[in-house]
Formats: C-alpha cells, structure tokens, sequence
C-alpha cells in the first residue's frame, strides 16, 4: 500500500495530479475540485492503490480524512474506486458522514450514479463503519472554519441538486467565503457565464 506521496507538482488537471518523486513520475487520480498548488510547488497526497486484474491505479486526497472515507466507501457491494471517488467529489468526507449519519437520502443521491436504493444501501452499510472515523484529521482552527467547512459543503451539495457536475461546482465555489447564501449566488452567477 502506498499510504502518501510527498514530491513536486509536475502538472495537474481536473481529476488527474502528476507529481515527481525523486525522479518518478506518479500519475495520481483525484477529486475533479482538488486545488493541490502551480506546477513546481511540493506536494503530499494521501493515496490509496486500486490493484485489478488489468491495472494499477493510485488515488490521491488533500487530507488523510478523505482518503479514509474512500476506503471505507470501497466496502459497500457494489461501489468501486469511480463511484468513491464522485462521492468525495460530490460531498466530501465530512458532507458523506453528515448525510449517512443524518440518513439524508437526497444529498447522497446527489452523487452521479447513485439512486434512491443505491443511498439506502450505503446508509445502512456505512453508518458504523464512518461514525469511528475521526470528525476530521484536519485541524479545525476556530468555530468560524468550522462553519466554513460547512457551508461549503451545503453550497456543494445545493449546486450539485441543481445538475452541475462536481467538477463545475468546484471550480464555481473555488476561493467564495461566505454564509450558504452567498457561495451559491456567487457560485450561480460564475456558472451563469
């Protein structure tokens, strides 16, 4: 298991990170919205290795919580490295464990390829499982981060129920602060252009 790359951004684009280790090229997939930094700045990526018959892929995360998450999510019959990845890409690690703790059926159907019963399964297979995960592995600064964090993920999850894929709505709420309110109608008018 290859638990985290530490190395120098080489390039990136949505979805995909390549990062030089000592001289080894690593193509890293990740979540479409992931900002890791320009080209020539160092990077550490928490991984996970998908090992198939035909591949080998290697998936990368800004923090040790959404990685843990993705792991956790594999453990579901039925969702593979794709459909874990959309679910961080769509809802993040602490917006999953809202809505499965909360069995918020309509946020978790919000993830592309996951419907009413697919939710159901992965609340009733995952509530255990990412109520013993830390609430994050991040350091939470003050209650305003805090509230930050969640507003975010609520702006995330309302832009997504209006059919933008995770990738326009991470690059839509990119650098927005702000209340819920004020993330969605900045997020809408940059959509709008």
């Amino acid at each position: 298991m290859i638990a985290f790359l530490s190395g120098v951004i080489v390039s990136h684009r949505p979805g995909q990170l390549f990062v030089d280790v000592q001289g080894v090229g690593y193509l890293v997939r990740t979540p479409s919205g992931m900002q890791p930094g320009p080209s020539g700045s160092p990077v550490t990526v928490h991984t996970y290795l998908a090992v198939r018959e035909d591949a080998m892929d290697l998936y990368g995360f800004a923090s040790e919580s959404d990685r843990d998450t993705f792991t956790i999510l594999l453990s579901v019959n039925g969702v593979g490295p794709k459909l874990a990845l959309a679910a961080i890409d769509t809802l993040g690690a602490e917006g999953m464990r809202r809505a499965v703790s909360t069995e918020d059926i309509g946020a978790l159907t919000q993830i592309p390829g996951v419907g009413r019963k697919g939710a159901q399964k992965m609340v009733l297979e995952l509530r255990e499982k990412l109520s013993g995960l830390p609430a994050t592995t991040q350091a939470i600064a003050s209650p305003e981060t805090a509230a930050h964090l969640t507003a975010r993920d609520e702006a995330r999850a309302a832009l997504a129920s209006l059919g933008y894929s995770g990738t326009e709505v991470e690059t839509a709420i990119a650098g927005i602060d702000g209340s819920t309110e004020d993330i969605i109608r900045t997020a809408l008018r940059a959509l709008a252009r």
